[in-house]
């Protein structure tokens, strides 16, 4: 037998299993990539429904400016928002200020009563709870990805060939905090 064969064998072996190795990562990190592009479309729908339900609170509480401000900057800050960190970040204060502007309407029966407000409320329903599916498929791919490059011998090479660990999209430390409404001015 040809003493060239066995480390010939070796060397294709090892490339067979690299090549599966880095195959699977690319599929994990496409995932990862592609439940991070649901949660951005679900925070897009969210961002897309705001101006009108800002518009219709408009027409019954404009004294209320300081909570329309707070939303449009909040909302400004999710659409610009370039990580998964910022984009928690800013998701956190969107919620806030879309809370105390959906508390608002406790002032005003005739906008709780306006259609068009109880249409844009339930679709704002829906899609926070899209948005909460959204980023939970989000962090389970993270974390099947982060597993994977952390297990041997994944690790040996995953570093090497560029695939590094994702953030997980978590809440703000604000998220934590129960908004507060005061109507008394």
């Amino acid at each position: 037998m040809k003493k060239w064969l066995i480390p010939v064998g070796i060397i294709i072996i090892l490339a067979m299993i690299l090549g599966s190795g880095y195959n699977n990562l690319v599929t994990l990190s496409e995932t990862v990539d592609s439940s991070w592009s649901q949660v951005e479309n679900q925070l897009q729908r969210r961002a897309d429904l705001i101006p009108n339900l800002v518009n219709t609170v408009k027409g019954y509480a404009e004294h209320e400016s300081e909570v329309f401000t707070d939303v449009a900057d909040a909302r400004s800050r999710l659409i610009g928002a370039g990580s998964v960190g910022e984009a928690a970040e800013a998701d956190a204060a969107l919620s806030s200020a879309l809370s105390r502007l959906l508390a608002i309407s406790e002032s005003y029966p005739q906008l709780k009563a306006d259609a068009n407000f109880r249409a844009l409320q339930d679709e704002l329903a829906g899609t926070e709870n899209r948005i909460a599916t959204a980023r939970m498929d989000y962090n389970n791919e993270v974390q099947s990805y982060n597993t994977k490059i952390k297990h041997f011998p994944t690790n040996l090479y995953a570093g090497i060939l560029g695939f590094d660990e994702r953030e997980y999209f978590k809440a703000d430390a604000s998220a934590y905090e129960a908004p507060t409404v005061d109507f008394s001015k």
